[in-house]
């Protein structure tokens, strides 16, 4: 049986780490999941670049000692996963963000998780719904499938 995919955006990695997040529960049940090989994660690569300065930044918040190094250790965790898949800055990924970018005006490595999601056939995960967002909330579900970890609280 193919496992189901979903694409991660930083703020569900992010929630997954922080465990006084108000969504870590319902992150660390996808990251469950994943570490089970009943969803296959992937993320890209622009993702993985956020999430290394937001945890770097949250790790600092903490009180985290060498905040750059487990940033980097998480990063290469989730680089190796087998059951995550880094998707790559490929041609068809870099046109398909920037048609998101263009009609939604969103952040741009939402852009990539949204195009991602659509070339790949699987779900965007995002953490909340974010204001820039909810103005094309409608139009973005029409053309995308969209989860938000939110709505599992």
């Amino acid at each position: 049986m193919r496992s189901r995919r979903v694409v991660l955006d930083t703020g569900v990695i992010v929630e997954y780490i922080n465990e006084s997040g108000p969504y870590h529960e319902q992150a660390k049940a996808v990251f469950n999941a994943i570490l089970r090989g009943d969803l296959e994660g992937v993320i890209p690569h622009p993702v993985l670049v956020e999430t290394y300065y937001v945890a770097s930044r949250l790790y600092r918040e903490l009180g985290v000692e060498h905040v750059e190094n487990r940033a980097q250790t998480l990063i290469e965790w989730l680089y190796r996963l087998p059951t995550i898949h880094i998707k790559g800055l490929d041609l068809e990924l870099a046109i398909e963000a920037g048609k998101a970018k263009l009609r939604y005006g969103i952040a741009l490595t939402d852009c990539y998780v949204l195009a991602t999601a659509k070339i790949c056939r699987a779900k965007a995960l995002f953490r909340k719904r974010e204001k820039e967002m909810i103005r094309y909330l409608n139009e973005i579900q029409k053309e995308y499938s969209i989860v938000f970890l939110e709505d599992y609280a």
